[in-house]
């Protein structure tokens, strides 16, 4: 069986830590590298859709990335406890027309003792903007450290 520190019980600083891991993962955009931070039964609700497992998490990846071009994201800690970690998040992306989104949402995290997240809830709203109302400015991949969070950017 892997791991994937930091493990539970969580601190204030393995929190951020898994919090900030969980975001470099998903701004590399790869859906099977990212899915190996799942339980194999894991279980997710994502808007609407509901997923069974590490590889329709991994499918479901590949997809939205597909959709969600030139994708950002920044995550940040709300709250934990020994277990569950609690996140806000945005992201930008634009779809194959050029239209351009902001995209906000909660997440509630729920790990096993091996640091795998075994349940993922997820919230989110699409807001359409301007290309030139984007915040996320990055070269495409992880979030640079001096890049300003989401409480810095007053999202």
């Amino acid at each position: 069986m892997s791991t994937r520190p930091p493990l539970p019980p969580f601190t204030l600083e393995s929190a951020r830590e898994k919090v900030r891991l969980a975001e470099d993962g998903w701004n590399s955009r790869n859906a099977e590298k990212v899915a190996l931070a799942y339980t194999l039964n894991t279980q997710w609700r994502n808007r609407s859709t509901f997923i069974h497992g590490r590889d329709e998490a991994a499918a479901f990846l590949k997809t939205k990335w597909d959709k969600e071009q030139a994708y950002r994201l920044i995550k940040e800690l709300w709250a934990f406890t020994d277990n569950r970690i609690a996140v806000r998040y945005a992201y930008e992306w634009h779809d194959d027309s050029g239209n351009w989104f902001r995209s906000y949402g909660n997440e509630n995290w729920e790990f096993d003792e091996n640091g795998l997240m075994q349940n993922r809830f997820a919230c989110i709203n699409d807001l359409p903007i301007e290309e030139s109302a984007r915040k996320f400015h990055w070269p495409q991949g992880r979030r640079p450290d001096d890049h300003p969070g989401l409480s810095e950017l007053g999202l």
